[in-house]
């Protein structure tokens, strides 16, 4: 029992770097910080994740789609969001909004070009899936 707990540790920093590195992409990018990566006791086979998304004026994501369901909160600035079959919605500080998981994210992007903005992503997700998957142009 000491041993899997002494694997643990690195298994859990292991997969954190993961889950980064998989929310990386090229250019400059939106600065993407894990802020919770944990093992559902209650659901097994599900994670949760906690995210926090920090976007310079002007900048955007990649679009992209999350094999998870997402729920997102604009802690500041404003955010303009657009899912696969739906119109743009631009988002304040405070408001907040759900996708299910597979939606094609087009648009993630701060709405300001002389503010910045900052976003909190929560998601539930198998240990598997991937965090984000970019979207082929």
């Amino acid at each position: 029992m000491k041993a899997l707990r002494f694997l643990a540790a690195p298994l859990a920093v292991l997969a954190l770097t993961a889950s980064v590195s998989v929310l990386a992409h090229e250019g400059p990018s939106e600065k993407v910080t894990v802020l919770q990566d944990e093992l559902l006791k209650n659901v097994p086979g599900k994670k949760a994740m906690m995210i926090e998304v920090d976007y310079k004026p002007g900048q955007s994501s990649i679009a992209h789609k999350h094999e998870g369901t997402a729920m997102a909160y604009v802690i500041s600035g404003s955010i303009t969001s657009q899912v696969k079959g739906e119109k743009a919605i631009t988002y304040k500080a405070g408001q907040y909004w759900y996708e299910p998981a597979g939606s094609e994210h087009l648009v993630s992007k701060n709405a300001s070009a002389t503010q910045p903005a900052k976003l909190l992503v929560f998601m539930v997700l198998s240990p598997d899936e991937k965090v984000l998957i970019p979207l082929e142009n």
